[in-house]
């Protein structure tokens, strides 16, 4: 069985963990399973290094017209949501990409995103804590939920803020792979799940 395709979604002022987390999760769950498992990749709108929050400098790996179709699809948070909620092109690659997909998770504000993209309706969904009331307004028919790290809805996981995202994809890690694989790749981050 061929590796499932993990793309990342970046863009300027994305929060460096909510796609760093997610990266090494699925990253070294596949490295501790001889790179069977995932194939991670990072995707942007446009050519040339995204400028993550405080600077961080990250060259995608391909532009959303090139790259491969994912089977998971991650959607970070960050301040750069809030522009991108009203980037057409970026907003119906997600819609196209997520439905093509295994599995979409957002991370953090990322869930606004999912929202404008159309994704989240009749839905249960989380973000970071500072975002809950954005999400009710962009997103008025989601049961948006405070206090939960991660809401699974099947085919959409939404993970509140920044930390949150490791738990929802080792929990994703686990779904897919079990939860030997999942319990083995946070051995080895040394990271224990918050319950």
């Amino acid at each position: 069985m061929n590796p499932r395709n993990v793309a990342i979604l970046l863009f300027d002022e994305v929060e460096v963990l909510d796609f760093a987390g997610p990266f090494e999760v699925f990253a070294v769950a596949s490295e501790l399973h001889d790179h069977t498992l995932f194939r991670v990749f990072t995707v942007a709108a446009s050519a040339g290094p995204i400028r993550a929050r405080n600077g961080l400098s990250v060259h995608p790996d391909y532009l959303l017209e090139s790259a491969p179709r994912p089977d998971i699809l991650i959607i970070p948070g960050g301040l750069g949501t809030r522009p991108l909620m009203n980037h057409t092109a970026v907003c119906r690659w997600i819609a196209a990409a997520a439905g093509q997909a295994e599995l979409t998770l957002s991370v953090c504000s990322g869930a606004l995103l999912l929202a404008k993209a159309g994704l989240l309706a009749g839905l249960k969904a989380t973000t970071h804590h500072q975002v809950l009331d954005l999400l009710r307004e962009v997103a008025p028919d989601t049961e948006v939920v405070a206090g939960e790290r991660y809401v699974d809805n099947g085919r959409i996981v939404t993970a509140a803020g920044i930390s949150a995202g490791i738990d929802a994809s080792l929990y994703v890690v686990g779904r897919l792979c079990g939860e030997t694989v999942s319990a083995r790749t946070a051995d080895h981050m040394e990271y224990r799940m918050s319950p």
